[in-house]
């Protein structure tokens, strides 16, 4: 009997940003491969998560490399990069995460999802430029959500609670998890697991194996890597994202914020319910 094989696809929280090991990153996703198995028949894991991906390109990439693999169990996090581009669409979101979860159910994967926190609270953003990216991360995390129950997938709500505000579980660009914040999304990500009967290894510890980051090592990634991370990701959107500043100032002004979130969700109910019915997938 082959050991079980696990699949991670998804950006850089997947690919393991902030918690480098040597020249490499780690992340969440290698440390619970860990436990996933019994120390005599470890899982095969295989990490397709690209820095910068968003739910296009797992449809379209990262997904037939998976199936390929044919894995028993196959994480689908992902999200975030889409709600940092002009061209964000929570329709377009919705249509292709649910043909990934749809294709890899059909194949008799076990899904991993995960709600995860918006980008304009993790990096403190003022107020009117925060509030337009935390609805948009709100929407990606309510699709999701749906889906991940119509997928039957093992989901996580990372998006909220202790965690999110702790500074020790964040890496200095405050978008990526460090070690230790990589660490507790292992083993929440182990324990929904292990109740499923999903895994039977040892749960990954929860302490840091290495020391944190010294302050002036983080400002340096930050002068130099941190800066572009950050850059290439936002140059398309900085435009959009002041015109939705300015509108969130007016509706403020004329107290009239409350259709900006209306709008919000008629949006993500109409992408909802724009995915065709289909039989639910039978269980793997």
């Amino acid at each position: 009997m082959r050991p079980l094989r696990f699949v991670a696809l998804g950006d850089s929280l997947t690919q393991g940003v902030g918690d480098p090991v040597g020249d490499a990153w780690r992340g969440w996703a290698a440390l619970l491969a860990e436990g996933i198995g019994p120390a005599h028949a470890p899982a095969e894991f295989t990490n397709l998560a690209v820095s910068g991906a968003q739910t296009r390109d797992v449809l379209e990439r990262q997904t037939p490399a998976a199936l390929a693999l044919r894995p028993d169990i196959v994480s689908v996090v992902i999200g975030v990069n889409d709600t940092l581009r002009c061209t964000f669409d929570i329709h377009a979101v919705a249509a292709r995460l649910d043909k990934v979860y749809a294709a890899f159910r059909e194949q008799g994967a076990v899904l991993l999802t995960a709600c995860l926190p918006d980008p304009g609270t993790m990096l403190r953003l003022p107020g009117a430029l925060a509030r337009p990216l935390a609805r948009r991360q709100r929407a990606v995390n309510t699709v999701v959500h749906a889906l991940s129950e119509r997928y039957e997938a093992v989901h996580l709500h990372a998006a909220e609670g202790g965690w999110v505000t702790d500074r020790s579980m964040w890496s200095s660009d405050r978008l990526h998890p460090g070690e230790r914040g990589h660490r507790q999304l292992a083993l929440r990500f182990h324990a929904v697991l292990a109740e499923a009967g999903l895994a039977t290894g040892t749960a990954p510890a929860a302490e840091p194996e290495f020391p944190a980051p010294t302050r002036s090592a983080s400002l340096w990634w930050l002068a130099t890597a941190g800066t572009g991370w950050v850059a290439r990701r936002c140059t398309d959107l900085l435009p959009q994202l002041l015109t939705l500043a300015a509108a969130e100032v007016r509706h403020k002004a004329w107290g009239t914020s409350s259709r900006l979130d209306l709008s919000a969700s008629h949006a993500v109910a109409s992408a909802l319910a724009a995915l065709s019915v289909t039989e639910q997938p039978d269980a793997a």
